[in-house]
């Protein structure tokens, strides 16, 4: 399929723009004046409900793999697994950030491997093996046996985060994107909540056929992992000039459609041929290290309350193991709450609102530094609830805010990236870089909640809320550069990521 031209100059912030169609195997139609018809609108938006119903369920539950890890190792954690493997100290977190070191060497291999062998083998080749890894852990005696379970679980998650990136931004035009990163990041959660349900159910089987309740959830949950990732081998989709070799995904009509769509939004359909040089020529970029740094800052904070949130609840609530690995799930279990005295809501599940909602407002819109930004100032409010009250009820509270925000963050920073580079390369070295200062991020986060300083966790609280003002700060600063460019390019005096036509979103 041959892509000839691409001359568009797209307003994504409000300032005028003209679009020249672009030269492809098909065409658009359209009506008087050049504007689609409603056919043609109609057929986008039958393309958009297939790729949604495909892409965006098989990667939430891919990409919520990353997270299972957390929920079943935090839930563990207040159970007997500390002393049965000798994890004290700070055996612990070690085996926490082993795994994100794992994970941030291997990112970008992996992610140009999603590129190379296409999506649906390399997808479901590394989640089986998520999926035996996990399941092995179950069977381990040893906190070093536990070390190297983990160093191999972050080799084989490394390309999911930034492989699904990069896919999903192949797949939708610029302002559709922060959505579906929702949808995505609406996965997650849901299922990193219900892992923590089923954390709960499992740890009630403590010694039934001589295994500890933290072996079960290893065992149970790596055997999902492993159905799951033969499922994904048929309903995971290959890239939009690929689709038509999907399974029973979309004809070649369909495919062309596709390509169209993105080939007139930002010119970038085309892969072209792989070389070191070429990919690693768009680290000279410095506006991929300010992504990076965005993804480093959220991170702290998610990783602290994904990995530490059961065991605030245990040792700075006074909740029991049962209640902190429950009361870290977003569901509504009323009975136990009242019992525990704390609000019966959960705040993963409920991140998925805002999540939705700031989402759309940024799609609809065409913005995102001011929806990042808000998010944040939640996040702040958050974390001065949870930090500086000394009431259970405000402190709970604080966690939905938190919660919520960075959830929220995670969609409206990835579209924030993805918005504003072109080139299928240069998409590819921007997910595995912004995804290995996450990791990165990550390792920072597993060691700010120190047990000396419960209830308080002042460490965490401050540095969370830090971590944002200067998000706040970044955000700023390159939606400056991104205005500043913008003039320039609508005068004629720039050509911006070497695309003809192309505008950075703010």
């Amino acid at each position: 399929m041959s892509i000839k031209s691409f001359t568009s100059t797209d307003n994504l912030n409000g300032i005028r723009s003209e679009e020249t169609e672009s030269a492809t195997t098909i065409t658009t139609e359209t009506g008087d004046g050049g504007a689609p018809t409603m056919r043609s609108k109609g057929l986008e938006a039958q393309l958009r409900r297939k790729v949604d119903l495909r892409l965006c369920t098989i990667a939430g539950v891919l990409s919520s793999l990353y997270l299972l890890d957390s929920s079943v190792i935090s839930s563990a954690s207040v159970t007997s697994m500390i002393e049965d493997l000798g994890l004290e100290g700070n055996r612990y977190s070690v085996a926490i950030f082993i795994f994100t070191i794992a994970s941030v060497a291997f990112q970008l291999p992996s992610t140009i491997a999603v590129r190379l062998f296409g999506p649906r083998i390399w997808f479901a080749s590394i989640t089986i093996a998520f999926g035996v890894i996990t399941l092995c852990t179950a069977f381990i005696r040893t906190w070093k046996e536990m070390i190297a379970m983990r160093i191999l679980l972050g080799i084989a998650m490394s390309g999911i985060f930034p492989g699904l990136t990069l896919l999903i931004s192949s797949w939708y035009t610029r302002e559709e994107q922060q959505l579906r990163f929702a949808f995505l990041s609406s996965g997650q959660v849901f299922v990193l909540a219900t892992g923590s349900i089923v954390n709960f159910g499992l740890n009630h089987l403590d010694r039934h056929d001589n295994l500890r309740g933290w072996q079960w959830m290893y065992l149970v949950q790596g055997m999902v992992a492993i159905v799951i990732g033969i499922i994904s081998y048929w309903w995971m989709v290959d890239f939009p000039e690929n689709a038509n070799q999907s399974f029973h995904f979309l004809s070649k009509q369909e495919t062309e459609l596709a390509v169209a769509r993105i080939q007139k939004d930002r010119g970038d359909v085309e892969l072209t041929p792989f070389s070191w040089g070429e990919v690693l020529r768009h680290f000279l970029d410095p506006k991929i290290y300010g992504f990076a740094a965005l993804f480093f800052l959220l991170n702290v904070v998610s990783t602290a309350l994904s990995y530490f949130l059961p065991i605030i609840l245990q040792s700075g609530m006074g909740f029991s193991s049962n209640q902190a690995i429950l009361l870290s799930a977003p569901v509504s279990l009323a009975k136990m709450a009242l019992r525990a005295s704390a609000n019966s809501g959960k705040p993963y599940y409920y991140a998925i609102i805002p999540a939705l909602i700031s989402s759309r407002i940024g799609d609809k819109y065409h913005t995102r530094g001011p929806v990042i930004t808000f998010n944040c100032l939640c996040l702040i409010a958050g974390f001065a609830m949870l930090g500086f009250s000394s009431q259970v009820t405000v402190r709970y509270v604080g966690t939905y805010l938190a919660t919520g925000a960075f959830v929220s963050n995670w969609a409206a920073l990835n579209s924030y990236q993805a918005n504003n580079i072109t080139g299928q390369w240069k998409r590819t070295v921007t997910a595995a870089a912004v995804t290995a200062c996450n990791g990165l991020g990550g390792v920072a986060g597993s060691y700010i909640v120190r047990q000396k300083e419960a209830p308080r966790y002042i460490t965490a609280i401050w540095v969370s809320i830090g971590s944002h003002i200067l998000m706040i700060g970044l955000v700023l600063a390159l939606s400056a550069y991104f205005y500043t460019a913008n003039r320039k390019q609508a005068k004629g005096k720039k050509v911006i990521e070497e695309t003809e036509g192309f505008r950075f979103t703010y």
